[in-house]
């Protein structure tokens, strides 16, 4: 494996995504929508205008983990298939490069362009927050915006073995929609079910949190909601989840294992 030949595609995957203004698009739109939650996320209290760090995350983690899944998705689930039913993986593949530095390549490329864009989307925000209190409490946001990035890439993984795994972009994209409509609407319906289903209890809630380790999302809100002692008691989650596992080093731990194991069955099924 040579890493020249991965940065070679990648930097070309990223050139099309700048090329056709993606980038701008998505950092525009996370803009636009971070600051209208951030400045309007306390009118249900009343209240609107910036307030602490803690509550302004509160606020947009609903906003990230509603809108960086999909974008992810859409971003790479034809990653692969789009360049097989184009013709192009075929003469991409003649080239004295190996398929690994070809999925490589195009994960880092669409990950560097899906990581700016997230990161300057939320970055307006990190600069009114400093304004407003000092940089000296941005510590909270900052790790906010790099889980933020963490999650898009987990998604991103998932988008790219779904253009391994598919036969063709309608396949690809229909499974790509039908991943974020599970994780990001339906996941929590169905633990929610089997914790009624089995009694709550403590025997339900032993189990419970643990389950949630199984959706890239909820690992997103324990990592942002569960971590803050405020935001925890202000949404009564301290019984839900323990201080244990809300741990932000387990979690990232957690985050990794999400980007890195789609991307490992990516590799084996991408074999020749």
């Amino acid at each position: 494996m040579e890493f020249q030949q991965i940065f070679t595609i990648a930097g070309k995957e990223f050139r099309d995504r700048m090329r056709n203004r993606w980038v701008l698009a998505v950092a525009l739109v996370f803009t636009v929508f971070s600051l209208a939650i951030a400045y309007f996320g306390g009118a249900q209290q009343g209240t609107v205008g910036f307030r602490s760090i803690e509550f302004t995350i509160a606020s947009l983690v609903s906003l990230v983990i509603y809108l960086i899944p999909l974008i992810a998705l859409l971003l790479g689930f034809d990653a692969v298939v789009g360049e097989r039913e184009r013709g192009s993986l075929d003469l991409l593949l003649a080239l004295p490069v190996t398929r690994l530095e070809v999925l490589l390549g195009k994960y880092l490329g669409l990950a560097a362009a899906l990581s700016l864009s997230t990161l300057g989307g939320f970055g307006l925000v990190a600069l009114l927050l400093a304004v407003q209190g000092g940089p000296a409490g941005l510590e909270p946001y900052v790790g906010f915006m790099f889980s933020s990035v963490l999650l898009g890439l987990a998604f991103l993984s998932l988008a790219v073995m779904l253009s391994v795994l598919a036969r063709d972009r309608a396949r690809a994209s229909g499974l790509a929609i039908a991943l974020w409509f599970f994780f990001v609407l339906v996941f929590d319906l169905l633990m929610l079910g089997l914790l009624v289903i089995g009694g709550g209890g403590e025997a339900g809630g032993a189990w419970f949190p643990y389950l949630l380790m199984f959706n890239p999302a909820d690992v997103f809100r324990i990592l942002n909601i569960f971590s803050l002692d405020d935001v925890r008691s202000l949404y009564g989650l301290a019984s839900i989840v323990p201080s244990a596992l809300a741990k932000p080093w387990l979690m990232g731990l957690v985050m990794l294992g999400w980007i890195a194991t789609p991307l490992a069955v990516a590799t084996w099924r991408f074999r020749p």
